[in-house]
């Protein structure tokens, strides 16, 4: 059953790859240094207040299961403790998540012109823009709330799809 559980892992890998976009960004070429500019200014408008609540909502997430689990097997670790190691977590988070997004400036002088990042930017700076950037990280958080418990769905009946077609095909589990 082992080889199998790779190939769905495998499967859900690529399918998450393609449903993200195509091509990848090293194929596109580097941005001009004026979309460079443009895109590292909007990512300082993007970022600026929305990373702190990304990591508070991952956390807000993540972290109920983390202490379940350390509670399960250190039961006589205290509400002080927790509270540290919470820290610890949502330090090693935003580390993590400003070092991930420290790429996007050039990824996104790469997939836009100069003239498309100030038109994003220029978006951003009027009221809808201004409400998206408070709204989207709630609304990423319930879609990805909504999105996990069908992940572990499309994994099961990719591995029966995937064993289906090994088992007619002569392959053993």
């Amino acid at each position: 059953m082992r080889p199998i559980r790779a190939l769905v892992a495998v499967a859900a890998l690529v399918f998450s790859v393609a449903q993200v976009g195509g091509q990848p960004a090293s194929a596109q070429g580097a941005g001009s240094p004026e979309a460079m500019q443009a895109a590292n200014d909007l990512f300082a408008l993007l970022y600026k207040d929305m990373l702190p609540r990304l990591v508070d909502q991952m956390t807000t997430q993540a972290w109920p299961p983390i202490e379940q689990a350390l509670r399960a097997k250190r039961p006589e670790v205290d509400a002080a403790t927790l509270n540290e190691l919470r820290g610890e977590f949502v330090r090693i988070e935003m580390e993590y998540m400003s070092t991930t997004l420290a790429d996007a400036p050039a990824l996104y002088a790469r997939h836009f012109t100069a003239a498309e990042l100030r038109d994003l930017l220029a978006f951003y700076r009027t009221p809808t823009g201004e409400k998206s950037l408070r709204v989207l990280p709630d609304l990423m958080s319930e879609l990805m709330a909504g999105l996990m418990p069908r992940v572990q769905e499309v994994l099961r009946q990719t591995g029966q799809a995937f064993g289906k077609v090994l088992r007619e095909r002569g392959f053993p589990n």
